[in-house]
């Protein structure tokens, strides 16, 4: 390919994204003024949130996210979805398990050192759907700060399900949701690796514990 044709090519594609960015930054400006989010036990301090990654949408509803910094994918997609953050103030930590990984890992946990907190979709970016990695039991272990299971949900046909590996959710238009938080999990300093499989279960059973719990009393927290 001469070099015109490579640069000719690599214009479009760079117009794409940026075309991409803008519509999803027009999106998320405009639904946050027309999402409500009920929150039920709004963890105080610092913490991880530990979410799944059709969940990703959550961080509408992280109330100081100018100390928030999610973990996003290195990929071109990770790319847009981080851009697009940032309308929302949302900072970002680009990685995952299979790019940037460590790198990524290290330079979160020096943010959780700085005093921000954090989110983590744990079945990212390609699943399996459901299972928890153990990354975030690492960051959570040597930063010190506690990982806090969250889920959310919404009878409204506004809150849409995609057909994608994750079954992704997100609000689209006027919509009233409820995102349930769970009880802060220490991971101890001194576990060793085959600790750390007990504390993903730990945390996979809670991450499932929360959405049992939505879907039996949702009308109960949405009217609280």
């Amino acid at each position: 390919m001469s070099e015109k044709k490579e640069n000719k090519r690599k214009f479009k594609e760079q117009l794409k994204l940026n075309s991409l960015i803008f519509l999803l930054k027009t999106f998320f400006i405009i639904e946050s003024f027309l999402l409500k989010i009920k929150h039920i036990n709004y963890p105080e301090g610092q913490f991880i949130f530990s979410m799944w990654h059709c969940h990703q949408c959550l961080v509408y509803g992280v109330k100081d996210k100018s100390k928030f910094y999610a973990l996003i994918s290195a990929s071109n997609d990770g790319e847009i979805i981080a851009k697009a953050c940032q309308c929302l103030k949302i900072k970002s930590v680009r990685g995952s398990s299979k790019r940037r990984g460590v790198a990524a890992s290290l330079e979160l946990i020096e943010k959780l050192k700085e005093g921000n907190s954090a989110g983590i979709m744990v079945d990212g970016p390609r699943g399996p759907k459901g299972k928890v990695k153990d990354g975030i039991i690492n960051i959570s272990k040597i930063s010190g700060v506690p990982i806090v299971p969250v889920a959310w949900a919404s009878k409204n046909k506004t809150f849409i399900t995609f057909n994608s590996w994750d079954k992704f959710q997100v609000p689209i238009g006027p919509c009233r949701t409820v995102a349930l938080y769970g009880n802060p999990i220490y991971i101890p300093e001194d576990i060793t690796k085959e600790d750390t499989a007990k504390w993903v279960q730990k945390v996979e059973d809670e991450m499932n514990r929360l959405e049992i719990d939505l879907k039996n009393n949702y009308d109960k927290y949405l009217k609280s």
